[in-house]
This record gives structure tokens, C-alpha cells and sequence, in this order.
């Protein structure tokens, strides 16, 4: 079962806590599908289960608290607590997945953690690498309010544009489909009768000038 099937089985109250939860605990720095969660809810708010605005708030209260919490987790653990995920983690806290976020860090410092929430690694990573490098709360929390909130509102707003829109456009396509399957099963008969008509004047003449 996707996760689009089985989140439309559940009371949409519950679907805004997942997307909360699932965002704000991949965002502490637990990797999680929170994309996917995100995704597969903005399709169900499309299709009117659910309320794409209730569904952007909670992604991105989840993306922004997450995030900070994450925050106070690397600045009171620091580069230690990195060691000990590495070896837990080692697909997703790894050396070398480290190094590369590190490097983003230090090269575009306050607009990594902006643009790290578009990213699957920073996205875990955003969090707990810039307390641990003693990134000024003040410059994080402003990043990690905005990215969370151009992430999780647009990405929820463009889900759900393309859902309806694909819907409408799939509902008119089956009416199309339709008329062309119909067209094509009369057009197919009408080819089959002449044919067999051609067949059967041939065979008759073939008879003809045998008998004859």
C-alpha cells in the first residue's frame, strides 16, 4: 500500500499530525520520508480529503520546530554527536555525508540552512550541523522560518495546483478516451466487414472459374 493509499484510510485530523510529526522528526535530524508524507498529502488535499492550507501550516510548524529542536541538539552535543551517529547511521551521518554538508556550511553559512529544506541531506542535517557549529540562533531561526515555510507552503500549494488541474484533465481525457475507443471499435468493424466481404467475393469467383 502507498503512503497517498494508506493515509486517505485515516481521519484527516490524523493526517495533519503525521505530516507534522513525520516533517518535524526528519527535520530534528531522524531520516524520515517527510517529502513523501508531504507529497502524498498535498495529492489527497487535490482531491478534497483533506485541507491543503491545515496541511501547509502543520508542515511547516513541523519543519520549523524540528528544525531548532535539532539546533539545540548539535549545539549541546557539538561534532561528537556526529561520531556517534556516523556509526549508527553510517547511509545517512556518514564521514563523507558530513564533510559535504559541513562544506555547504561554511561556504554559504545562514543560506544553506534556507536552501538546505529543498535538500534531502541538509534537510536532516540543517538542523543539528548548524547549532553544533555555533551558528547564531537568531540568523538560523530567521533561515529555518523561511525555508520552512517557502518549502512546506509551496511545495503543498504546487502539489495541490497539479492535482486539480491533472484530475480535470484526466476526467476530460476519459470522455475523449471514450469517444476515440468508440470511433475506433466502428471504424475497426467497418474495416473487418469489407474485408471479409472481399474475401468471401474472391472466394465465390475463385469457385466460378473452377466450376466453369
Amino acid at each position: 500500500m502507498h503512503v497517498e493509499e494508506w493515509l486517505q484510510t485515516i481521519p484527516s485530523v490524523w493526517v495533519y499530525v503525521i505530516v507534522g510529526v513525520v516533517i518535524g522528526l526528519e527535520s530534528l535530524g531522524i531520516p524520515l520520508p517527510g517529502e513523501i508524507v508531504l507529497v502524498s498529502s498535498a495529492l489527497l488535499s487535490s482531491k478534497g480529503v483533506v485541507d491543503p492550507l491545515i496541511v501547509g501550516i502543520c508542515a511547516s510548524g513541523g519543519a520549523i520546530v524540528g528544525d531548532s529542536i535539532g539546533y539545540l541538539i548539535g549545539r549541546k552535543g557539538g561534532t561528537p554527536l556526529f561520531d556517534r551517529l556516523g556509526r549508527r547511521f553510517p547511509k545517512h551521518f556518514g564521514p563523507a555525508h558530513i564533510a559535504k554538508a559541513e562544506k555547504m556550511f561554511n561556504r554559504y553559512g545562514v543560506w544553506a540552512v534556507f536552501f538546505g529544506r529543498f535538500v534531502a541531506l541538509l534537510r536532516i542535517l540543517a538542523g543539528p550541523l548548524a547549532g553544533a557549529l555555533h551558528m547564531p540562533y537568531w540568523r538560523f531561526l530567521v533561515a529555518n522560518v523561511l525555508g520552512g515555510i517557502t518549502w512546506a507552503g509551496g511545495t503543498t500549494a504546487a502539489i495541490y495546483y497539479l492535482g486539480v488541474v491533472a484530475d480535470k484533465w484526466l476526467k476530460g481525457f476519459s470522455w475523449v478516451g471514450l469517444v476515440v475507443a468508440v470511433l475506433a471499435g466502428l471504424g475497426t468493424t467497418v474495416w473487418l466487414k469489407r474485408r471479409a466481404a472481399k474475401a468471401t467475393g474472391e472466394e465465390r469467383e475463385a469457385e466460378t472459374v473452377t466450376t466453369a
